[in-house]
């Protein structure tokens, strides 16, 4: 897929995979976000992390790479002349790692390294454990980082007999989003992606009924406690996706949000504070995330379920939606500025939903939310008995918190 953008001199090239963390069972959880690191580690034209790293960086250009619980992804953003060195460079990594075992030794120090940052970082953390409460135990409700278990013993076998089943023609989108021409890519993308024939072998089992319960309290010596409260939420393909989305941007999608007003500035009780939504394809959540005075956490979580108590049983005034609907597609058409979040775009709507979901396309959809939408779908979500809560602090006392989940 390929997208010109008229006003910019640089171009990215996206491969999305879907090879994310859903596509794991218990044995093999993490591989994914391992199978990520490999691929930087040397293929036949580029025969290791240096030659990968000095071929971007002699162009200027970035790369990344991410994993999700649906998809990988791996980009190179370049100058637009500069376009044949990122597909030669993603194109060898991915149809041609070696998956070498001194490698895969090497890092794994580095990913359980990762693994310790992310249990330091409670503002990290804290996402993980609350769709672990939302999802229960399946790979929805799991991280992307997986166990140290598998972290430790995954070895080269492992890593080709993954790749083989969902690195497949079938399961890849490539978008390329710049200063380009569309048939200058197809050509290009020819040349270089010259992938195995194979069809994928599996797809990710469909979401299950499982709840993790209603508190998560991690007992942990921090000087700001972190906080989790919320709803389990709509997949992308419901029909009030994108009024979900403007709910979550008027409690607390930015500075003039309900939940930055109400429970930081009229009452000090956080430094951050922002609600979101992460949406699957058979499954999402809303949540509102802070990090709160030590003293004052019960006050904050109530704080926190009064604003959804409030919008809940009264109608959003109209100037408020119309507001939050300026904020998202004023932010859309800010990232959209830049070639890899187009390229994100598109790739994602193609792999997930098989389809082209264009910005004004979007837009529109927002613009048709209502008043009345917005209601309906927070009577429907924000129900006492579906609240849930996870907390990383200095605490024990599950009970305290418990008795402060309700209206």
């Amino acid at each position: 897929m390929t997208e010109k953008l008229e006003g910019t001199k640089a171009v990215t090239v996206l491969v999305l995979v879907g090879a994310g963390s859903r596509y794991e069972h218990q044995e093999i959880r993490g591989i994914s976000h391992f199978l990520e690191h490999m691929f930087f580690k040397g293929a036949e034209r580029f025969k290791d992390t240096k030659e990968v790293s000095e071929a971007i960086d002699s162009v200027g250009g970035e790369f990344n790479a991410f994993t999700g619980k649906e998809y990988a992804g791996y980009y190179v953003k370049v100058a637009s002349e500069s376009l044949e060195v990122a597909c030669d460079v993603l194109a060898d990594m991915l149809i041609n790692s070696k998956f070498k075992q001194e490698e895969i030794e090497k890092e794994r120090g580095v990913i359980l390294e990762e693994y310790n940052m992310y249990q330091d970082t409670p503002m990290y953390q804290i996402g993980w454990n609350f769709e672990n409460l939302v999802f229960g135990e399946q790979p929805l409700g799991w991280d992307q980082i997986g166990t140290k278990e598998l972290i430790r013993t995954v070895n080269h076998e492992d890593f080709v007999n993954y790749k083989g089943k969902l690195y497949t023609p079938d399961n890849t989108v490539i978008a390329v989003v710049g200063n380009v021409d569309h048939k200058q890519v197809v050509e290009m993308v020819g040349k270089y992606f010259e992938m195995e024939t194979g069809e994928k072998a599996y797809n990710f089992k469909k979401i299950e009924e499982k709840d993790g319960g209603k508190l998560y309290l991690k007992e942990k010596k921090t000087e700001q406690a972190h906080i989790a409260v919320g709803f389990p939420g709509y997949s992308e393909e419901h029909k009030d996706h994108w009024a979900l989305k403007l709910l979550s941007v008027i409690l607390g999608g930015n500075m003039s949000s309900r939940m930055f007003l109400g429970v930081r500035e009229a009452k000090g009780l956080s430094y951050y504070i922002n609600t979101s939504t992460d949406n699957y394809m058979d499954g999402g959540v809303i949540v509102t995330n802070a990090g709160v005075d030590l003293l004052r956490i019960d006050e904050a979580i109530t704080g926190v379920i009064h604003e959804y108590r409030k919008i809940k049983d009264a109608d959003v005034p109209a100037a408020e939606l119309k507001k939050a609907k300026s904020y998202l597609k004023g932010k859309m058409v800010l990232s959209l500025e830049d070639s890899e979040e187009f390229a994100h775009l598109l790739a994602k709507y193609e792999l997930l939903h098989g389809t082209v979901k264009d910005p004004e396309e979007i837009m529109k959809l927002i613009d048709k939310v209502t008043v009345e939408d917005i209601r309906r779908v927070a009577e429907d979500l924000f129900q006492e008995d579906k609240m849930k809560l996870a907390v990383i602090g200095p605490y024990d006392e599950k009970e305290r918190f418990l008795k402060l989940l309700k209206y």
